[in-house]
């Protein structure tokens, strides 16, 4: 029986296998060269070896890939600037999870405003990403769409499992599979404890189904957790760290670390988001680790949604025609360029 006979779906066309799409779109030596020394010092960072903290930053939605590639020169030299104390991965965030529905990030639809074309955005994104990795920049990405991971999965440093997704024994089977450091995000809820129990699930073994062999993961030791508020509000207090730990302890967590996600839940001011207000939590926090020896062991860095622009923009409010692609969010509210340069200078001075 044909595909369209098994399932409610209607057949548009077939899609690139991964290796075509990977020969399509190379990466150098050099480049796979860079990633694995990436991913090897978010290792050391999050294992502690390496004192330096980890930020995380960029587009809410890595689109379009002008002002994309344009946010990317200015964070290389930033982070050349700053690499004695930060390690800087620039978010290539190429799908968007949803709580209802709407764009779903470049990866399916590489113009919003046109029909949806995922061999076009796969290619868009692929060659996106690796204009970026070439460029010396770690990548960091969140698993969303986990089918066709493989022609983005050797270009990542970094990976994010969703608030939306850590529930998920497919996400959390594909982040124990990962070769890259997986952060375990809690869920929209606040749950600090179900983000544990995918780190546990993600740390260990599983038998699952890839490009069609039965293979068994290795675990990744290297999943962590990521805070990011939820429906309660903020979650990077002491309270939390203290909440959080005590469950890292109870499930033998190996290389316990904690990522503050400055942005969403953790951002909200009068249940509004407020872009500016992640640079004030990052301080907040850093205050926090400077007087609270527990608290800085475990934090080992930031998440942050920055664009060349402050704020956002609505789709449904633009036209193909209106919408600015000078380097303005598209999804969630970003904090500038500038001040995104003043936060990280600040920090790489003042942090010890």
């Amino acid at each position: 029986m044909t595909t369209e006979e098994t399932m409610n779906v209607r057949v548009i066309k077939k899609m690139p296998s991964a290796d075509e799409m990977i020969a399509a779109h190379p990466i150098s030596d050099k480049g796979l060269a860079r990633v694995e020394q990436d991913r090897k010092e978010i290792a050391d960072i999050l294992s502690g070896r390496d004192s330096r903290l980890l930020f995380i930053v960029g587009p809410c939605s890595a689109w379009p890939e002008g002002a994309v590639i344009e946010y990317a020169k200015r964070l290389k030299k930033l982070s050349d600037k700053v690499r004695d104390k930060l390690k800087l991965v620039m978010r290539v965030y190429i799908q968007k999870p949803r709580t209802i529905r709407g764009w779903l990030g470049p990866v399916n639809q590489v113009d919003p405003y046109t029909e949806p074309d995922i061999a076009l955005g796969a290619a868009y994104c692929r060659d996106m990403m690796v204009q970026i990795v070439e460029m010396g920049l770690p990548v960091a990405d969140e698993a969303l769409f986990t089918h066709n991971a493989r022609g983005f999965a050797e270009l990542l440093s970094w990976m994010a499992i969703g608030a939306r997704s850590v529930e998920d024994q497919e996400h959390r089977i594909f982040a124990s599979g990962a070769r890259c450091p997986v952060g375990m995000k809690n869920n929209t809820s606040g749950s600090i404890e179900v983000a544990v129990n995918g780190i546990v699930a993600a740390q260990h073994p599983h038998h699952a189904v890839v490009d069609g062999y039965q293979v068994e993961t290795k675990g990744n030791a290297l999943a962590h957790l990521v805070l990011r508020g939820g429906e309660k509000g903020s979650n990077y207090g002491p309270e939390h760290i203290q909440e959080a730990n005590a469950l890292l302890k109870k499930h033998k967590v190996k290389n316990p670390s904690i990522i503050i996600d400055v942005s969403h839940e953790n951002c909200r001011v009068n249940g509004v988001k407020e872009p500016t207000r992640q640079g004030q939590v990052v301080k907040e926090v850093l205050s926090i680790m400077r007087v609270n020896p527990e608290y800085k062991a475990l934090v080992k860095g930031f998440m942050m949604e920055s664009f060349i622009k402050e704020g956002c923009q609505k789709i449904e409010s633009k036209t193909a025609e209106t919408i600015d692609k000078s380097g303005l969010s598209i999804t969630d509210p970003c904090v500038g360029w500038d001040a995104t340069e003043k936060l990280l200078c600040e920090v790489a001075k003042e942090y010890v």
